[in-house]
């Protein structure tokens, strides 16, 4: 603003000496000025003199007499005051500029706070990691550090294993029931096993009854007990296996298995008799 354009704002009275005329405006060389002389003062780095805060990234005001405050503040103490004078050095009729240095001031140090945490954490962590790894030389310390190691071992292979014992338990029952009851089908569908004083009388029961050929193929029997029935020759001819059946019944193992095979059903009955058996080959 040039002198002329100045003296035209004036007021009467101002214009004539009567009432001190205001200030100059400030050039952008005197306020480069007056902001080099508040920075270095440190205005921007220390609290606002009015709140006592930072001035963090709210708006901030430079006075022409090189002092600085929140622009919120200033406005309050402007008010509360009743006339525009500094704060600070109670200078009357300042001019005011808005900058932005705290905000950048501030940005710089919560940079720097963020970098200072994140060090502080690798570092602990690395730390952290270095004595769970490398045992202390200090024979207390070394001492605790092996107990800690035992103890998480320890607390490892228990967790690998399953402590459920009820359900362990519950598991065996219902497998054992179930092989019981796979037992009684079985006895149902074999019946009950034949001791070999049983055989005996089975097969002395067969042989009584003097069954010579085989009901089903009607070839001559060639075991030993029957050579009295058979002359020399044929026992060395007809020689053939024979099997003994729980109902006292004889085949040839060969002539029986045939008929197995053709059977229908799931178990097959004796030739003769049609009752369910139990087999054993006489040698």
């Amino acid at each position: 603003m040039s002198t002329t354009s100045h003296f035209r704002l004036l007021s009467i009275a101002q214009k004539f000496g009567l009432v001190e005329p205001p200030a100059m405006p400030l050039t952008v060389e005197e306020w480069e000025q007056v902001k080099q002389r508040s920075i270095k003062q440190g205005d921007s780095i220390q609290p606002c003199a009015i709140c006592r805060e930072e001035f963090a990234l709210q708006p901030q005001v430079l006075l022409s007499c090189s002092h600085v405050f929140h622009r919120a503040c200033l406005k309050a103490f402007e008010r509360f005051a009743g006339k525009k004078t500094c704060p600070m050095c109670r200078r009357i009729q300042y001019q005011t500029r808005v900058i932005h240095d705290g905000a950048h001031l501030f940005k710089i140090k919560c940079a720097t706070r963020i970098q200072a945490f994140w060090r502080g954490y690798i570092v602990r962590k690395w730390y952290k990691n270095l004595r769970k790894t490398v045992p202390p030389k200090d024979a207390k310390l070394r001492k605790k550090f092996f107990e800690e190691k035992f103890t998480e071992i320890c607390q490892r292979l228990l967790n690998s294993f399953d402590t459920h014992v009820d359900e362990l338990f519950s598991e065996i029952d219902s497998t054992v029931a179930a092989s019981q009851d796979a037992f009684q089908q079985l006895d149902k569908t074999l019946g009950t096993l034949i001791s070999e004083d049983e055989w005996e009388r089975i097969q002395m029961q067969a042989f009584r009854q003097d069954i010579v050929d085989c009901p089903i193929c009607i070839m001559p029997l060639s075991h030993p007990l029957l050579q009295d029935e058979l002359s020399q020759d044929s026992c060395q001819s007809y020689f053939r296996q024979i099997v003994l059946l729980s109902c006292s019944h004889i085949f040839h193992c060969t002539c029986l298995q045939a008929f197995e095979q053709f059977s229908l059903g799931g178990r097959p009955a004796c030739p003769l008799c049609r009752s369910c058996y139990q087999k054993k080959i006489l040698n």
